[in-house]
């Protein structure tokens, strides 16, 4: 499998240092289990003669060649990591280049991969239009507001499309990796993955941060706010709306724009996060907690928890052990 990996200037440093160094390992398994050539031929190219990655590093990267049709294109993401950053960073002269070059690719055949902030240059070229996708959750609300032919779900880590793969946010490049290895061969995914102590995980749901989802937009904010001094309480759409002085129409207008859910979606998450909160510190047993945000008894919680963690009560309060 020939891969290139597009490296622009500010390339987050983990970001290409996991994906090289993944491919590098499946390479050296791989040797090792069959004596046979690499499965991966690994290149690092630039729009420019001259990159460096965010930490200020010189990345050695080679020209490219338009006369080699690789079979799959990575993308790593730029370190622009919030949107007074990256929205400048989407208008530089060598993004504009790679955002053709992506384009065609696309036209050729080849297949894209992005993680984390890499997924808005697809965007930008257009090529998530119509299709799924996922990007870093951090910045989900700019990318569902700059994007809205894009059907964004940040709660997964991977998502493949006709045309490729998008991941979630920074140590997402590391599942983008994986994912491509087992392409190749599950049993190397499954080898490499031991060696490095990292899997494939399925869902940044446990990552998400509700209220920095909620700082994209003013109303939004007053929403939250609202909404974790009421979380013991029922919800009621038209009561959260009089609350903030505006319609129930609007309020779930917008939080279908900025977060791509509706009010009481986010209300569930913000119960869901209280109820991690009380899970890991406070020795309160699950039917108190339930209590606590707004549940009659403790399986309606536990439901909710699978549902959007993947994880059940054992698992979660294990995890600071």
């Amino acid at each position: 499998m020939r891969i290139v990996i597009l490296a622009l200037d500010g390339v987050f440093d983990t970001g290409l240092a996991v994906t090289l160094d993944a491919l590098s390992a499946a390479n050296g398994l791989a040797a090792r289990m069959t004596g046979g050539t690499p499965r991966f031929q690994v290149s690092t190219v630039g729009v420019r003669k001259r990159v460096r990655s965010g930490q200020g590093f010189a990345i050695p990267v080679q020209a490219i060649d338009p006369d080699v049709k690789p079979d799959w294109v990575i993308v790593p993401a730029i370190g622009a990591t919030t949107p007074e950053k990256l929205l400048p960073a989407l208008e530089r002269t060598d993004v504009k280049q790679a955002l053709r070059q992506l384009q065609q690719w696309h036209a050729e055949g080849v297949m894209i991969a992005a993680s984390c902030i890499g997924t808005f240059l697809l965007a930008e070229a257009g090529l998530l239009d119509h299709r799924q996708a996922t990007t870093t959750w951090s910045l989900a609300p700019l990318f569902r507001q700059r994007y809205p032919l894009v059907a964004l779900d940040e709660t997964r880590m991977l998502v493949p499309t006709d045309i490729g793969v998008t991941a979630g946010a920074a140590l997402g490049h590391l599942d983008l990796a994986l994912w491509l290895i087992r392409k190749a061969s599950p049993e190397l995914a499954a080898l490499v993955s031991r060696y490095l102590l990292a899997d494939i995980r399925t869902l940044q749901a446990p990552y998400i941060i509700p209220n920095h989802l909620a700082q994209a937009d003013p109303l939004i904010q007053r929403f939250e706010r609202w909404a974790r001094d009421h979380l013991k309480e029922g919800f009621s759409l038209q009561e959260a709306a009089n609350a903030l002085a505006t319609s129930a129409r609007s309020l779930q207008r917008r939080c279908n724009e900025v977060l791509g859910k509706s009010p009481l979606a986010y209300f569930q998450d913000l119960r869901v996060e209280r109820a991690q909160s009380l899970l890991h510190g406070s020795g309160l047993g699950i039917e108190a907690i339930a209590a606590e945000v707004g549940y009659d008894d403790g399986a309606t919680l536990r439901t909710l928890l699978r549902q959007r963690l993947g994880r059940g009560v054992r698992d979660l309060r294990a995890e600071l052990r």
